[in-house]
């Protein structure tokens, strides 16, 4: 599908981002019209190259003139598009610069290509995309329905046959009791008698047969789906927890193992009647048949119990609800929840399976010189599966969890310890579902687990806690889950940090970072490109890791819709900022993050050619505080620079050529100057961010006390510790225009609740 028509079919305030695009550059009626040649044309080779762009440009002119011709023809030049009149804009605007037209091209339909990467990485997983791989398995379960069926028949047509031979002989011994004259007949009844048993046998024959194809097919089906596309699908969700955009739907799966599980039990349930048709009607070989038919029981119950033991799954990790973007991470005290499905949907389970969550079952935690923390749940929240869901899903919700510490362990203890100290952001839990199934005599134990979680005491240890789930669920792909892989923490690859940093941005954000970004992140991370990322590196030491969560969060808070429509060039350096700009026009600005406030801030740098020379100024970085108060959109729009009295809006143009309000035009919330005619006697105000004079020299970094992420302040967390509480009991996402008590009543100072939250 052409590029121009996926767009078309978006929502309207991303049609409206494609439009910024082009507004005041190009006419969207050419776009439109044009679609499909001006996406055949090779602009990005044009945007470089004289020659290459000369004849873009011609050939342009030349289809335009084409279409006009076409549309007289037609006689249908009111009611089509004009195009003499977008050949007389093209040559009035880019005859003399093609190679403007083509990296304008370029660069809108990169633009374009970004925009439809970022709506397909967040589309929702209702319908997931077959694989050649599911497409095989799918027809495969849909084969084993239709021999189990087949099955079915044969073996009904088995017992009409055993039926109708038992009533001849039945009824002929009869006879020849009451009339002693048929005896003569007795050989050519026997004779139709032992036709009938040679072809009963030879059915059997058929029957099984048929029987040990299907479970042999059916053990590679088992095989599959517990051995390749569950695990495969735990993966899923395991990047999915970090932020990567896969497919974590649960419709496949539970599609193909409630239709095998149903194929067993009919397997199962058939073999049953042949049992009973054995002993009911014997014959010589019936011996032999019994034993064929115990083995076959016996293997058809091994796959429905390793089906069965495989087909409970956690379908939601843990999660806060005031962290939905980091899951696994656990507050004690504080509600989360999770839940957990059965993938084998048939109602013959209902109500048959009670779930009850344990805390670290069957887990030897990790020794350390610091000890170790065990937790148990506050309450008891067993649950049954129902399928009380608008899906029909056989599953359980438990929404109401929350964690206790039960004992911890010291240094007084005389177990012997480990040399290398965990921290607590590097304790590793994990909470097993446990359920019993009795099915057909048989005990079926079951479980499911969820991933490792991480417990912290403090909001402050998040940053370091998700770091930790981050850097597991990146390297650890098999089961048992490794709890003690921080004690001796594999490194990672730069690959794999670029692509796990691109999903933080594309999760908070609904972008993910470019080449460009990652570069210098790659260069303000690593020594030598070739290097692997080492844990202690990334996490600790002055982390960078700290200072991108910060950035995170500040695009969170307040610079989402202008991270995600792309205005923001963000990771850039100094070095980098001025190679870009020293050649634009003066006004020409671009957004990006400080590199000295390691909490999080934005700051804007432009070009100034008024002195004769080229110079690059930056704004003193925007934090989360002054952003509170004022958007980045409105300090932008009111910017004023003060030199030699004269005092203008430097910001003219955001790079590389989009006039200012063009981009940030539908963000602007603070008014300029009134124009109330009944205010004339009043000197006229607005809101104003002033610089006097231009950029001083950089000042040193001002870096955010680290934190200690063993230990808590009760008094500092005091606040974010109720406003927990609060949300978590009240369900309400933010509580701090809820009046609780007077402030005059408390006997302690009242702090602004936003201090306390941005702290």
């Amino acid at each position: 599908m052409a590029q121009w028509q996926e767009l078309l079919k978006l929502d309207s305030v991303l049609q409206n981002q494609v439009r910024q695009l082009y507004e005041g550059r190009f006419p969207t009626d050419i776009r439109h019209w044009l679609s499909n040649w001006i996406e055949s044309q090779d602009w990005g080779a044009a945007a470089v190259d004289e020659n290459a762009a000369g004849t873009c440009f011609q050939a342009l002119l030349e289809h335009l003139q084409d279409q006009w011709t076409r549309s007289i023809q037609q006689n249908n030049i009111l009611q089509g598009p004009n195009f003499s009149g977008m050949r007389d804009y093209v040559m009035e605007n880019f005859q003399a610069q093609p190679m403007n037209l083509a990296a304008l091209l370029s660069e809108c339909l990169k633009e374009e290509k970004k925009i439809l990467a970022s709506v397909k990485a967040t589309l929702p997983c209702s319908s997931p995309v077959m694989t050649p791989q599911w497409i095989d398995l799918d027809n495969k379960v849909t084969q084993m329905k239709l021999q189990i069926a087949e099955l079915k028949k044969e073996v009904k047509t088995l017992e009409g046959l055993n039926e109708k031979l038992h009533f001849i002989q039945k009824m002929w011994q009869s006879k020849v009791e009451q009339d002693v004259g048929l005896a003569q007949s007795q050989t050519l009844v026997e004779q139709e008698c032992l036709k009938r048993e040679t072809f009963i046998t030879q059915t059997k024959h058929i029957v099984l047969q048929q029987l040990v194809t299907t479970l042999n097919q059916l053990a590679q089906i088992v095989t599959t789906l517990t051995s390749v596309e569950l695990p495969e699908w735990k993966r899923r969700q395991q990047l999915a927890c970090i932020g990567c955009p896969e497919d974590t739907s649960l419709e496949l799966l539970q599609k193909w193992f409630t239709a095998v599980t149903e194929v067993l039990l009919g397997v199962r349930e058939q073999l049953q009647k042949l049992k009973e048709q054995n002993k009911k009607y014997t014959s010589s070989d019936s011996a032999s048949l019994s034993d064929s038919l115990a083995e076959f029981d016996k293997f058809t119950l091994s796959l429905i119990r390793k089906l069965l033991t495989n087909a409970l799954v956690v379908e939601k990790q843990p999660v806060m609800q005031n962290l939905p973007h980091r899951p696994l991470i656990l507050k004690t005290g504080v509600r989360f929840k999770m839940t957990v499905r059965f993938l084998a949907n048939l109602p013959v389970f209902k109500d048959l399976l009670k779930v009850k969550p344990i805390f670290d079952k069957d887990v030897e935690e990790v020794k350390t010189v610091n000890g170790f923390r065990l937790f148990d749940f506050n309450l008891d929240d067993s649950k049954v599966l129902d399928v009380d869901t608008p899906d029909g899903a056989m599953m359980a919700a438990f929404e109401h969890m929350s964690l206790k510490e039960k004992k911890a362990r010291t240094k007084g203890s005389c177990e012997p310890y480990v040399l290398n100290p965990l921290m607590v952001t590097e304790e590793l839990h994990i909470i097993r579902f446990v359920a019993v199934l009795h099915l057909a005599g048989e005990t079926l134990d079951i479980e499911a687990s969820s991933l490792p979680v991480v417990v912290i005491s403090s909001s402050n240890q998040v940053p370091s806690a998700w770091a930790s789930i981050m850097w597991f669920n990146m390297l650890s792909t098999s089961e048992p889950m490794n709890l003690s892989l921080f004690v001796d923490p594999p490194p990672l690859s730069w690959q794999q940090l670029a692509s796990l940093l691109s999903w933080q941005f594309l999760s908070m954000g609904q972008r993910p970072l470019d080449q460009d970004q990652l570069s210098m992140l790659q260069d303000k991370i690593m020594d030598y490109p070739e290097d692997l990322v080492h844990w202690n590196k990334f996490s600790k030491d002055e982390s960078v890791w700290i200072w991108i969560d910060g950035i995170l969060d500040l695009i969170k808070k307040h610079l989402s819709d202008l991270w995600q429509h792309g205005y923001i060039m963000g990771f850039v350096n100094k070095q980098r900022t001025s190679s870009l700009l020293q050649n634009k026009p003066t006004g020409t600005f671009l957004i990006r993050f400080s590199e000295s406030i390691r909490d999080g801030a934005i700051t804007f740098s432009w070009v100034d050619h008024s002195t004769g020379e080229k110079r690059v100024h930056a704004v003193e970085p925007y934090t989360k505080k002054e952003l509170s108060v004022l958007s980045l959109p409105d300090a932008i729009n009111h910017y004023t620079l003060t030199t030699q009295g004269r005092s203008s809006n430097p910001l003219v143009y955001l790079y590389p050529d989009t006039p200012k309000d063009a981009a940030f035009g539908s963000y602007y919330t603070v008014p300029g100057p009134s124009t109330n005619k009944n205010m004339k006697e009043y000197v006229q105000r607005r809101l104003a961010v002033v610089s006097i004079n231009p950029t001083p020299p950089p000042s040193p970094p001002r870096d955010v006390p680290q934190m200690d992420v063993d230990t808590v302040d009760p008094n500092t967390d005091f606040f974010q510790r109720l406003e927990e509480i609060l949300s978590d009991l009240l369900e309400l996402p933010e509580w701090s225009n809820l009046q609780l008590f007077p402030q005059e009543s408390l006997n302690y100072p009242v702090f602004p609740l936003q201090n306390e939250m941005d702290h």
